[in-house]
């Protein structure tokens, strides 16, 4: 069933939800069987070619929304640095790293519902310094719309990140403060004014398997260009401070069922992949990713850089 699946993709069909589903309870062995044919998916969509990107954490803690899986939300206890936005010397400094580390995009993040005004105007200014670098500027800084967003467009963004996080059904099991519609006309503003959109998710937060398939049709949907797939890191403070991790084949088989249902798209793994993945990290590329966010996260740890390339390399890959 699954040569057979990956054989429709191939010739340029799509597959169905029924087909989804399938691929979700497949076992045993026959999760090897479909780790190759997404490898094989991403190798004849993707190429040999992996897209690096790295972030800073420009504006921490002190959220509003009560995001559950979040540690920067109100409901967390955890402990965090907390700070308003850096100054763009320090994000500089990080975009270069990124840069001579490899990274092909660099992305400026903040906490809370949306950035100020003020916060926006300085930002703008960061990007443009970033872009005259040579790096691709991508931003995530919450709830805008079309009149934010075209002036970090007019300043060099060129991609625009905010996660759905979890299906339609799901989403107000982890979020009260703000709703998927909220989330939808973000992603249409990004989209009205030509901005690349990077949309994904969480998994782990005790979503069902048709949580994560609703979702990824919802991407589909949307024709998104970049879809991070995160894992979450169960943090005590925080609301899901109590989950267990996931297994890394559920990691790993989630990945591969995102090739399989998105199988032109970038595929970037992000959040809680040492965590989670452990020793079985290097077999992402394996699964079906073709994008890596790479160094440290926003309040967890990553991993360097160089232990990443090393990684591509090894697997006959290149950034």
């Amino acid at each position: 069933m699954i040569k057979y699946i990956e054989k429709k993709i191939l010739n340029g069909n799509y597959l169905s939800r029924e087909e989804a589903l399938y691929i979700a309870h497949v076992s045993g062995t026959e999760i090897f069987e479909l780790f190759v044919s997404a490898n094989i998916i991403r190798n004849h969509f993707m190429g040999n070619k992996v897209d690096l990107c790295s972030i800073v954490n420009a504006k921490s803690g002190a959220c509003p929304e009560d995001c559950s899986f979040c540690v920067q939300s109100s409901k967390s206890k955890a402990e965090i640095k907390v700070y308003p936005l850096i100054n763009k010397k320090i994000v500089i400094n990080h975009a270069k790293k990124a840069k001579n580390s490899g990274a092909k995009r660099f992305s400026i993040v903040t906490s809370g519902r949306k950035v100020s005004d003020r916060d926006l105007s300085a930002i703008a200014d960061m990007i443009s310094e970033i872009k005259e670098s040579g790096l691709l500027p991508c931003a995530s800084l919450g709830l805008l719309r079309e009149k934010e967003l075209a002036v970090l467009k007019s300043a060099g963004l060129g991609r625009y990140h905010h996660n759905l996080e979890t299906s339609e059904s799901f989403f107000p099991q982890i979020c009260r403060t703000h709703n998927f519609t909220d989330k939808l006309k973000t992603i249409d503003a990004v989209k009205s004014i030509g901005l690349s959109i990077c949309s994904g998710g969480i998994f782990g937060m005790g979503e069902t398997w048709q949580d994560r398939i609703d979702m990824a049709f919802m991407l589909k949907e949307l024709n998104v260009d970049s879809i991070p797939i995160n894992f979450l890191i169960p943090i005590k403070g925080t609301a899901l401070g109590y989950r267990e991790f996931l297994h890394p084949f559920e990691a790993l088989k989630t990945i591969s069922l995102y090739r399989f249902i998105l199988p032109r798209k970038e595929i970037r793994i992000c959040g809680g992949r040492m965590q989670i993945l452990g020793e079985f990290n290097s077999m992402v590329f394996f699964a079906g990713a073709d994008s890596l966010l790479t160094g440290n996260y926003l309040t967890t740890v990553g991993r360097s850089y160089e232990d990443d390339l090393r990684i591509i390399n090894a697997y006959g890959l290149t950034t």
